[in-house]
């Protein structure tokens, strides 16, 4: 009989546990380090070009900053601007030139989004398919080349995940 009663108590959590699986689901997190290789990435793209500056923001997926970059002969603004791209990128999880193309084709009304920087350079990243945070870039040559840099440094977590399967 105890034999009996232990099993169908085995029986029981193993369900629980099932069931609690199913509830939930495993995530990928970005590291310090990992945000360290997404700013290496930009940094080094930005030298590669020539970039005169540039600031480059790294978040989590809850839009909350892990790093910052200020390169040499960046204004000072730039680093609160590449913050605002990469928290727009990871709350919404989409690159911001998708936001800046809607409003210039006069959806003025998601300007007045809270905590929305809706203006190129800021990039999701992915590891595994996942959005793990994002990248912001400001203060480069130009809004394209702020998403450059961005694309650069997320594609450093991109490739060494895709390297590792």
């Amino acid at each position: 009989m105890k034999f009996m009663t232990g099993m169908i108590g085995a029986l029981l959590l193993i369900a629980a546990c099932a069931q609690a699986n199913a509830q939930t689901e495993q995530k990928s997190g970005l590291t310090l380090d990992g945000a360290k290789k997404v700013i290496a990435a930009a940094v080094a793209e930005a030298k590669s070009r020539n970039a005169p500056g540039g600031a480059i923001a790294v978040v989590d997926d809850g839009g909350n900053l892990i790093a910052l970059e200020r390169l040499d002969n960046t204004f000072a603004a730039g680093a609160n601007i590449s913050i605002g791209k990469a928290r727009t990128a990871a709350l919404f999880k989409r690159p911001t030139k998708a936001f800046e193309d809607i409003i210039n084709k006069g959806r003025t009304a998601m300007t007045t989004l809270p905590d929305f920087t809706p203006l190129q350079g800021g990039v999701p990243i992915l590891i595994d398919g996942q959005i793990v945070g994002a990248v912001g870039v400001s203060g480069a040559a130009s809004a394209q080349q702020d998403e450059d840099l961005a694309i650069a440094g997320a594609k450093a977590l991109a490739t060494r995940s895709a390297q590792a399967n």
